[in-house]
């Protein structure tokens, strides 16, 4: 039996790079990182975290870190190497946070922006770890997000932070002022910011065809696929589909994928083109016809490890979806 799924949030599934696997912290963190993030030349650079590190402060972060997690907002992840069970460091990208004004110059038009920040443990200084981490952050902000702009603050006498982002692909803005409780109160940063029009820019563009369809079922209910673990998005939400090939046509390519994947058999007739979805990924510009199916053959079964959740339309908006999904839940909410 498929249950429709309340709220999704919770789930996430850990950002997969080369080495590293970026994901939940957990209470059995909170040790490793508490002795890893007690060291002054660490600390010094953090701009939330006092010195020497309180008992019990690593637990309480850890707690505080699951509710911007769950809602999709802030993100602040442990970064664990593949081979290891324990963090090494940590990453953030938080949306919560205002960006500040570099001093001298007029505030920046507000735009859909997050702040990216990181520290790794003295142990794993100069294994590229840092640029690693920061890159699949970058590509997870932009492409799962939607985010228009990344930023960064790095105090002055950082180097090595600095060097990180500009490596990166982000550029220096100016300096302006930030509260290190390590150091007794504000101290003077340079501003990095990195637009994703910018780092679009410089990648090859192509257009990828994917055909999707709402099936509605006959309480009305639409029906999503939740990406499974080890594929690109891992954990979001989408409506069911796949890419159209070179000698498809995007029915043709609907009616394959559903069978691939759910186990059901759709006539062209039941695909009623409904509307569609144009995205610019980093890699890629996204063309998504979406149709609305309500007759088929057989009972939708997961085959390839996805799980699926029956949802009323007014409750699509619940479930995290890829940024080119999201535009078209309200659409479909009210022609349903």
């Amino acid at each position: 039996m498929i249950i429709a799924a309340r709220r999704q949030g919770a789930q996430f599934a850990p950002l997969q790079s080369e080495r590293l696997a970026l994901r939940r912290l957990t209470m059995a963190d909170a040790d490793t990182i508490a002795r890893l993030v007690d060291d002054w030349d660490i600390i010094k650079n953090l701009s939330d975290a006092p010195y020497p590190y309180p008992h019990g402060l690593a637990q309480r972060w850890i707690q505080s870190t699951q509710r911007g997690i769950d809602e999709r907002q802030d993100f602040a992840l442990a970064i664990a190497p593949k081979n290891m069970d324990q963090p090494i460091g940590a990453v953030l990208l938080r949306q919560s946070q205002a960006e500040p004004v570099v001093i001298g110059a007029e505030a920046r038009p507000s735009v859909n922006s997050a702040e990216i920040g990181y520290w790794i443990g003295r142990a794993y200084w100069g294994q590229g770890f840092a640029p690693e981490a920061v890159a699949r952050v970058v590509r997870f902000g932009f492409d799962e997000l939607g985010l228009d702009r990344i930023w960064g603050a790095v105090l002055v006498d950082n180097v090595a932070s600095c060097r990180v982002l500009e490596r990166s692909g982000f550029t220096r803005l100016g300096e302006a002022e930030y509260d290190f409780p390590a150091r007794g109160g504000m101290r003077r940063v340079y501003l990095y910011a990195l637009e994703r029009r910018t780092l679009a820019a410089k990648r090859p563009v192509k257009t990828v065809l994917v055909s999707a369809v709402a099936l509605v079922d006959g309480d009305g209910r639409v029906l999503l696929a939740r990406r499974p673990a080890g594929k690109a998005m891992a954990g979001l939400w989408e409506f069911p589909g796949g890419k159209v090939n070179p000698d498809e046509t995007p029915e043709r390519a609907l009616i394959r994928e559903l069978a691939e994947e759910l186990g059901i058999d759709v006539a062209e007739s039941c695909l009623a083109p409904f509307t569609f979805a144009s995205h610019h990924y980093l890699d890629f510009d996204l063309l998504m016809p979406l149709y609305v199916c309500r007759v088929w053959k057989g009972n939708p079964t997961p085959r390839e490890g996805q799980k699926l959740a029956w949802v009323e339309p007014g409750r699509l908006a619940d479930y995290p979806m890829p940024p080119a999904d999201k535009p078209l839940v309200a659409m479909l909410r009210d022609f349903l």
